[in-house]
């Protein structure tokens, strides 16, 4: 199993940070960033490789990767998205294909989160399923969630933005943990969902999966802090639970 990263995204609603930097890369604990975090959970379950798809303002990636594989005993390979600030992150993760091939654990490179979460996806694994979503079914929802409706046995049913949070059984997260055997359905899930409309989300892939009667699982995360650090708001809360972890 290996560690997969989407930062290719721009995150133009945290400029002046993202002038020279991609999302990924802006600090939450002093010159700890989201990806720094991520990195480090991904090392403390043992992992020993990540992929890392990569896109706006790259170079900054590419310049910190030596000092990262260091820091964490982790090789880490770069995957260039050549659209990624003309489409969604469905493209991105389509970039990834081959790597999900490995078995994955997939984390957005927006997501603070503690490495309880892939503790519970690893627990999670070994009764056949194939796609397992970090679900928070505590959370107060809102719009702009990405929420899941979701059945024990069934598994994930819808999971998007546009839904009555009150409708939801809670928000994906951002991470998941993808089998091998996924991969081939996952990445012509992916290309159908951009080929459709480049602006949708990789989660409109994984609903694409489920309309073909694919079933995706999730595992509940608990009562955990955790925060998709979008704008200014969400920085200030990432920095605020980012050092307790």
């Amino acid at each position: 199993m290996i560690g997969l990263v989407l930062a290719a995204g721009a995150g133009r609603r945290l400029r002046p940070y993202t002038d020279t930097l991609p999302k990924a890369l802006v600090p939450v604990d002093g010159d700890i960033t989201i990806l720094d975090l991520t990195l480090g959970n991904f090392a403390e379950i043992g992992l020993t490789e990540v992929a890392i798809i990569v896109g706006y303002k790259k170079e900054a990636v590419y310049e910190r990767k030596a000092a990262l594989e260091a820091k964490y005993g982790l090789k880490l390979t770069l995957i260039d998205n050549d659209k990624a600030e003309e489409w969604n992150n469905a493209y991105s993760l389509w970039c990834g294909r081959d790597a999900v091939k490995h078995d994955v654990i997939l984390a957005n490179g927006d997501t603070v989160h503690p490495v309880s979460v892939e503790k519970t996806l690893l627990a999670a694994r070994g009764n056949g399923q194939k796609i397992i979503l970090a679900l928070d079914t505590v959370k107060q929802l809102a719009d702009e969630e990405m929420k899941v409706v979701a059945d024990a046995d069934k598994g994930v049913q819808k999971i998007t933005k546009l839904m009555d949070p009150s409708e939801a059984t809670g928000e994906y997260i951002g991470v998941t943990l993808i089998e091998g055997s996924a991969a081939d359905e996952l990445a012509d899930a992916l290309k159908t969902t951009f080929e459709r409309d480049p602006d949708l989300y990789y989660e409109d892939g994984y609903q694409e999966l489920v309309n073909r009667g694919f079933k995706i699982d999730f595992a509940p995360i608990g009562d955990i802090k955790w925060v998709e650090i979008d704008n200014h708001d969400d920085l200030a809360k990432g920095r605020e639970i980012a050092c307790q972890y």
